[in-house]
């Protein structure tokens, strides 16, 4: 018969009596730890009933005790200041003994309950306070000379402290009582006459009792009675031979030392059936979910792969790509370094050009300069030949005065004719001082043409000089651009045999844009590398050459180039 078939079921003579109605509830509700008292059991705190004659009770119990406790301290006060004064303290001090006394039995006693209604005794207070009690029941007692002289005048003295102590220690059984009651953790004493009445089985009895947590007596006396009865009805269903009982039927007395009930022994193989199912249960989710998990992460790697060959074919397009713009980059910058020579052959036409203009403004210059001092010595003749005519017209004056002076007898004809001629002899040296003056202004006008013409040559070859040197570096630049494109060429077939990520492509390219930028690296520390680096490749370069957006990732890519070209990288 398994645990789940009830006794009646398996028998068939209806002569044999039902096996006894477990007290202790269905199986079902059996708990799983050693305390299987079901709730229905559990002990319900007892609140006491406060009667009219209880509050007289407590009301005189209180101050029965406290008026002890007073008459008591009262007569030991005295005493023990007495006693104190006799051993030698001083009168300042004496009244204290008593009080220091006293009061450490009132401190002691009175932590110790308050402690208990905190749930949380320490005994030492309390062999403390009685410790004190007893020295002061020997010092009142001893106040009246030997004990053992006059014992009653002796116990007098000390029977107040005594009795004050007895009645702390009634209040503190009601605490400790009243505790366990409101928590439910009072456990019921074993009647005394049953120990005497049943001195073997008794011990058995309460061990089980403490053991496994039976707080109740009347319920291990139920749970006792149960299992006598379901042994009975056992013994009539097998005619008397619980040999031939199955194990499971045997189970109530056998768990029966180890605090289970008649239900919760034969419910035990039904449940312990039912754990196993559920471990079984559990293992096999277990199993499944370690082989979705296992499946997931297949997947999951299946995933990866496919997106990593993604991630590959993208930066092999994208080096096929830049491989393709440096090539296009190489040959515009050789068509370029092309035109650039053309550009230099005809700055170079042109410089001839402007050297024979310039040589031609030069002879003009010189043809000038010779115009400007022919015209100066033309000047300079006319101003001579003025010179003398201004002393031939003194001189012809001179000689009119004189003959007017001298000859006064020449006729009016011959004094006109004189002087018709003197002034025609003024007339043509003005009129010679004249043409002179024409002369020296054309030949100033020739002269400042001249120079006119020479800066026009001048600028002529400054602009063909400075267009030659612009030729020259434009192809210079494009020899740079061309080596750049050479170098990124080599340095692509580089990274694709090294096979890198392009995080470490794009440090790399970073290192090479400052070395095509004219940085020089050699002999400086990782600061001045830095520097060098900021100097001459910007945060917004690395985002145009990189085509990145985020300046944080610009800046994290100058800074790996800075770790690369600190540790010798040269393209």
């Amino acid at each position: 018969m398994t645990i789940t078939e009830t006794p009646s079921m398996t028998v068939s003579n209806p002569l044999v009596s039902r096996p006894p109605k477990p007290a202790s509830g269905p199986a079902d509700a059996i708990s799983d730890g050693p305390d299987f008292a079901s709730d229905a059991h559990k002990r319900k705190p007892i609140k006491p009933t406060r009667d009219r004659l209880m509050t007289a009770l407590s009301v005189a119990a209180a101050l029965g005790g406290t008026l002890v406790g007073v008459i008591g301290f009262a007569m030991s006060y005295s005493t023990l200041a007495d006693v104190a004064l006799s051993w030698g303290f001083s009168e300042k001090l004496a009244p204290w003994f008593p009080v220091g006394v006293d009061a450490s039995i009132i401190a002691f006693l009175a932590l110790d309950l308050y402690l208990i209604r905190k749930d949380i005794a320490w005994p030492l207070l309390r062999f403390a306070a009685h410790a004190m009690t007893a020295a002061t029941i020997w010092f009142n007692a001893s106040s009246q000379g030997e004990i053992g002289a006059d014992p009653v005048k002796s116990a007098s003295h000390g029977v107040m402290p005594l009795l004050f102590v007895i009645g702390v220690e009634a209040a503190r059984k009601l605490f400790i009582k009243k505790a366990q009651l409101d928590a439910g953790t009072h456990t019921d004493r074993i009647p005394l006459h049953r120990w005497i009445l049943s001195p073997v089985a008794t011990p058995r009895f309460y061990r089980r009792m403490r053991l496994y947590g039976v707080a109740s007596y009347p319920e291990m006396i139920r749970r006792q009675q149960d299992l006598m009865a379901y042994e009975q009805w056992l013994r009539r269903k097998h005619r008397g031979d619980l040999s031939q009982a199955s194990e499971d039927e045997r189970l109530p007395m056998k768990m029966a030392a180890y605090g289970y009930t008649v239900a919760e022994a034969l419910a035990l193989p039904e449940r312990q059936e039912r754990e196993a199912e559920q471990r079984a249960e559990d293992a096999e989710r277990r199993r499944l979910d370690a082989d979705t998990r296992r499946q997931v992460a297949l997947k999951r790697a299946e995933a990866d792969r496919l997106v990593a060959d993604g991630e590959l074919e993208a930066v092999r397009a994208q080096v096929e790509g830049q491989k393709a713009e440096a090539a296009a980059h190489a040959r515009a910058r050789a068509g370029a370094a092309e035109r650039a020579a053309e550009l230099e052959e005809a700055a170079l036409e042109t410089a001839l050009v402007a050297e024979a203009r310039a040589r031609e403004a030069q002879a003009r210059r010189e043809e000038a300069d010779q115009r400007e001092a022919q015209a100066a010595a033309d000047a300079r003749a006319a101003e001579l030949e003025r010179q003398a005519a201004q002393k031939r017209k003194e001189a012809a004056e001179a000689d009119q005065a004189a003959v007017a002076e001298a000859q006064a007898i020449e006729t009016a004809a011959i004094a006109e004719a004189r002087q018709r001629a003197a002034e025609a002899d003024r007339a043509a040296a003005e009129t010679e001082m004249a043409a002179a003056e024409t002369r020296r202004r054309t030949a100033e006008a020739d002269r400042l043409a001249a120079q006119e013409n020479e800066r026009q040559a001048t600028a002529d070859a400054n602009t063909q000089a400075a267009r030659r040197r612009e030729a020259e570096t434009e192809y210079a630049a494009a020899e740079t651009r061309l080596a750049a494109a050479e170098i990124e060429r080599r340095a692509a077939e580089t990274e694709d045999a090294a096979k890198l990520t392009p995080r470490e492509r794009a440090a790399r390219k970073v290192a090479r844009m400052a070395i095509a930028a004219g940085a020089v690296f050699v002999g400086l520390e990782a600061d001045g590398i830095h520097r060098e680096l900021c100097r001459v490749v910007s945060i917004a370069d690395v985002q145009r050459e990189l085509a990145v957006s985020s300046t944080d990732t610009a800046s994290k890519y100058r800074q790996e180039a800075v770790a690369l070209l600190e540790g010798g990288y040269r393209p």
